[in-house]
């Protein structure tokens, strides 16, 4: 069962996810994320932009869908988050996965401009990421590897530390 703060997180992501605000995620919020991000970024790597967006809803309906109805409710993703405890080798390959759609010019970081778009693509909001991004990255050298991002990928997704910087990953909670 997830504890309060992965409630707290998880509806934060859910709800941003939820582009026509029905309640559900379905592959179309993930088109219509995958849509926002391409807009932000330009032409360069859409279709791989995309490609990872949809297989990121693959693994998620895949573990969260639990009536098989093509959706995805608040409480199916809860309770699949409660569960990632004990798939961590699926959250890594999550956060692989996102890692390529983040680092737009596969450098192998992100950098502080790539991350905010991620941000904005995700929200739909202009807040600032700056300081998010600071406590993101762990050893100050102005990006963030691919194992920083695993890191605080898990800490979102299967952590419950409230001061873990990766409680953070998708702005502040």
């Amino acid at each position: 069962m997830a504890s309060d703060l992965q409630q707290k997180k998880v509806s934060v992501v859910f709800t941003a996810m939820d582009a026509n605000g029905d309640g559900y995620l379905e592959r179309a919020d993930f088109e219509a994320l995958a849509d926002r991000w391409v807009s932000l970024r330009g032409g360069a790597g859409a279709e791989r932009l995309r490609e990872l967006v949809i297989d990121w809803w693959e693994a998620l309906h895949a573990a969260s869908d639990q009536d098989p109805d093509g959706k995805v409710t608040l409480d199916e993703m809860l309770a699949a988050v409660g569960n990632l405890g004990t798939m961590l080798d699926l959250v890594v390959a999550t956060a692989e996965s996102m890692f390529e759609a983040v680092d737009e010019d596969g450098d192998g970081e992100i950098s502080a401009a790539e991350y905010g778009r991620m941000i904005h693509a995700w929200t739909g909001d202009d807040a600032p990421t700056d300081a998010v991004f600071a406590r993101l990255d762990l050893n100050g050298d102005g990006h963030i590897s691919k194992g920083e991002f695993a890191r605080h990928w898990v800490e979102f997704w299967a952590g419950d530390d409230a001061d873990a910087p990766g409680t953070h990953v998708f702005g502040e909670v």
